[in-house]
């Protein structure tokens, strides 16, 4: 029984260390804004941005980052954030699109 009870133990200690899983998060492209206009994630994470305007936008990390192709109405770009830092991104096709992903 002492056995058993040492390996329930351990198992719940290995549990506890088990590495955070990764998320997934969505940037909704609509009304030529991204909401939200600033996203914070941990490296590791997903995120999705999901064009709900009536035409192409794009989303290009100004430090080059990141750069998807043109995102068509109803449509997703999906990117996972591997490397730490902030990234000012824009829609190149409406440069008054801004927002900010920051990677921790």
């Amino acid at each position: 029984m002492t056995l058993f009870l040492a390996v329930l133990v351990l198992g719940a200690s290995a549990l506890s260390f088990a590495a955070p899983k990764s998320r997934t998060h969505t940037v909704i492209i609509e009304v030529l804004k991204f909401s939200p206009p600033m996203l914070e994630v941990k490296a590791g994470d997903t995120v999705i941005w999901k064009n709900e305007d009536a035409f192409p936008h794009n989303v290009s990390a100004e430090n080059k980052g990141f750069r998807s192709p043109n995102i068509q109405s109803g449509q997703s770009w999906k990117f996972k954030a591997s490397s730490v830092g902030v990234f000012p991104y824009v829609c190149t096709l409406h440069p008054g699109m801004k927002a900010v992903l920051t990677v921790k």
